[in-house]
């Protein structure tokens, strides 16, 4: 049996081991309000207005000096979003450091009801310009969870281009069709998106799963989707769209679709499901001296994509990768792959003097159960959000949130594989443990302060640190940091 000197194949395992924490692990960005254009925006008008639109306006700018007003006398809105932070860690990881990261998201819709008669139609574009790179996860953290829901490759790219239609009295049913990004729509928490991980929005299974990351931010996909209201309180939301959000997406999707103008079809497809409960329903009344009910959403959904997925361990002769001996190097490949998954939104208190108060739970689950093809078998997040925590800030948030990685058991095996055949031993990845404490502060209607901690414990579910000379595990992480969230 040929045998790897120690110094190349503890580095070849720390490669291996890192793959999963230097993949297209990305989330939505914190959730954007397109102001409105009309007469709450009036006040802005002119130098003195902009000044004045500096206290009150929900948006930096106001209605910049006239400029919405017209837009909206065509139908069309817009908004502007701009992130800053700074974000490092502070013990453990491969190194200690701080990076900063920056995003800034362009909206514009048009309301074709508004703008040229036509009931039910709604336009969309949407781009990023996104600065930072990806210097600290990649090469301070190292974590399955990655630290920042906006660390993407630095870039400026169109993001979202679609049409949605309503239908049917009531529009109970309407149909969206373009390049979509499934993170607005699918899987996600509502309650999850005040948090800056990563993971609270898109979850770290379709992340490391899926080609690419899958259609989600940085990233999208061509495709359709449906939703249907059937009853009150019931959505069925479901599309299919192109399998992978680049034309290659084995090395780097984002580098490959690098401005997303790439509009693909014909690699397989990506195909989802998801149905919504929710209490109380859209439009239920409240009897009169009666509080307002305590409301919940839960969700159910799966994904198949149907493109080959290459196995985690063996080669297409059956033999470990691992083997320099006997493998040929080409990984066994497997016909499609899925997962399923359950979402909870659950208002738990309301404070009868203050409805701004309140006090709600949130959770969701995923699990792949093919696990010889993932290198994620199961993912979990859970959290507590506080609205208005402190008395006269009511618009400040609390959270305090959980995720959970484990990584599937062929992934696992092709690391022992790795030792056994290299006649060395080191740690076998298992699973992950995140936990973050967030604050959003409301210095401004424009303008949010959120300083942050996240705690990993056995970050890259135990891979070995590159940069120690025994390949010791990577040692838990404290994360400290600042985000500032800006509406112009």
């Amino acid at each position: 049996m040929k045998l790897l000197s120690k110094p190349i194949i503890t580095a070849a395992i720390a490669a291996a081991c890192s793959f999963a924490s230097i993949q297209e692990s990305y989330a939505v960005p914190p959730p954007m309000s397109i102001p409105a254009s009309g007469d709450e925006l009036e006040a802005s008008r002119g130098v003195f207005g902009f000044l004045d639109g500096v206290n009150r306006s929900q948006a930096l700018l106001g209605d910049m000096w006239g400029l919405r007003k017209s837009l909206s006398n065509y139908g069309i809105t817009l908004g502007i979003q701009d992130i800053e932070e700074y974000l490092g860690n502070t013990m453990g990881g491969a190194k200690q450091g701080f990076g900063y990261d920056g995003l800034t998201q362009v909206v514009l819709q048009m309301d074709t009801n508004r703008g040229f008669g036509h009931y039910g139609g709604l336009f969309n574009a949407s781009f990023l310009n996104i600065r930072g790179g990806l210097g600290v996860q990649n090469y301070n953290v190292q974590a399955l969870q990655t630290i920042s829901g906006i660390q993407a490759e630095t870039t400026t790219r169109m993001w979202e281009l679609w049409y949605d239609q309503k239908f049917l009295e009531e529009d109970r049913l309407d149909v969206k069709i373009g390049q979509q990004s499934l993170d607005q729509e699918f899987m996600v928490s509502s309650n999850a998106l005040y948090f800056v991980n990563t993971m609270f929005g898109w979850a770290t299974l379709p992340s490391y799963n899926m080609p690419g990351g899958g259609p989600a931010y940085p990233l999208s996909s061509l495709g359709v989707r449906f939703s249907a209201r059937p009853v009150d309180g019931v959505q069925i939301l479901a599309g299919v769209f192109n399998g992978s959000p680049a034309k290659q997406w084995l090395d780097n999707s984002q580098l490959n679709n690098l401005h997303g103008m790439q509009f693909g079809l014909g690699q397989g497809t990506l195909s989802i499901v998801e149905a919504q409960f929710s209490y109380p329903s859209l439009g239920s009344m409240v009897s009169p001296g009666k509080s307002q009910p305590l409301g919940w959403t839960y969700k159910l959904g799966a994904w198949y994509n149907s493109l080959p997925f290459a196995d985690q361990r063996f080669d297409s002769a059956g033999f470990s990768l691992a083997d320099a001996d006997n493998t040929n190097g080409n990984a066994q490949m497997h016909k499609g792959n899925y997962a399923i998954y359950g979402v909870a939104d659950q208002l738990i208190w309301r404070d009868e003097m203050d409805p701004n108060r309140t006090l709600s739970l949130f959770g969701r689950v995923m699990g792949a159960p093919q696990q010889d093809r993932n290198t994620i078998a199961m993912s979990a997040n859970f959290g507590l959000l506080m609205h208005s925590p402190l008395k006269n800030r009511a618009a400040d948030t609390l959270g305090l949130g959980l995720g959970y990685a484990q990584v599937s058991s062929s992934y696992a095996n092709a690391t022992r594989d790795a030792y056994m055949y290299s006649g060395t031993s080191g740690p076998i990845p298992t699973n992950e443990w995140m936990g973050e404490l967030t604050y959003q502060y409301q210095v401004k209607p424009w303008f949010v302060l959120q300083p942050d901690i996240q705690y990993i414990y056995n970050p890259g579910a135990g891979i070995p640190n590159p940069n120690s000379p025994t390949g010791a595990r990577i040692q838990n992480e404290l994360i400290a940091g600042v985000r500032a969230i800006f509406n112009f």
